[in-house]
């Protein structure tokens, strides 16, 4: 509910019922504010701006320091099935981990997101004998504990975590703290796709960017109190202790 479209959609709602009551001029302030919100969602670049700071926090991963020998990547679209076999490609002797189950809170059936993209990663090339599926996890935190229990991460070894540039933060912060070490290896950068004022992104588009950026910090500040993280926003070096 504190996503801004749903909250938005609410007040206004509140505001429809309210006006047709005896509390009129509350109901309008309320559907003002509804308008006013999306208005500003919609035509501003509070997405953008709100989106930088957690996408920018980790760079592009540097093969420098040589091969990894593992890639775990979280579930999330085509642009991480793509990564992955990219760098299954790459890295030969590198163990895949494809990290997704199903999110439904109210599951109608066994279907899991690892499921498609194992037909995926295969149609595109990666051997299915190198795939490890994690078919069970429904949340960051269960991507993390779940991923380690597959990989078995030896002292020593590197891993690769691949998903978006926005949410990587708050999944290392968690991978951190279930123990396994990853190396951040970021992608579908927003700031790389649109300036901040894009003329092309329709208003929709920008209320959607907002309701993703409000959804990831909403997501960092909860996984922080819930002690899930040590950090508020995850930085690139782990903090001592």
């Amino acid at each position: 509910m504190l996503i801004p479209s749903n909250l938005l959609i609410t007040i206004g709602s509140v505001g429809l019922i309210v006006i047709c009551s005896r509390y009129r001029s509350l109901g309008r302030k309320l559907l003002v504010i509804c308008v006013a919100g999306f208005v500003f969602c919609g035509l501003s670049p509070a997405g953008y701006l709100l989106l930088i700071p957690i996408e920018t926090r980790f760079p592009a991963w540097s093969s420098k320091n040589g091969a990894p020998d593992g890639i775990v990547v979280l579930g999330g679209g085509i642009d991480a099935v793509i990564a992955a076999v990219k760098l299954g490609r790459q890295y030969p002797a590198a163990r895949v981990i494809y990290s997704g189950g199903n999110p439904d809170l109210i599951q109608t059936d066994d279907s899991a997101e690892a499921d498609v993209a194992e037909s995926q990663l295969v149609a595109l090339g990666l051997e299915r004998d190198r795939l490890l599926l994690d078919r069970q996890a429904r949340n960051t935190q269960e991507n993390a504990e779940f991923s380690k229990a597959v990989a078995l991460p030896k002292p020593g070894e590197r891993w690769l975590l691949v998903t978006s540039a926005y949410h990587m933060p708050r999944s290392v912060g968690i991978f951190r703290k279930v123990g396994f070490a990853v190396e951040p290896y970021p992608l579908d950068h927003w700031k790389k796709r649109d300036e901040l004022l894009p003329l092309h992104s329709t208003f929709l588009d920008r209320v959607r960017l907002t309701d993703l950026a409000v959804r990831e910090w909403i997501g960092l500040l909860a996984y922080r109190l819930a002690g899930r993280t040590t950090e508020l926003l995850p930085s690139p070096e782990p903090m001592n202790g």
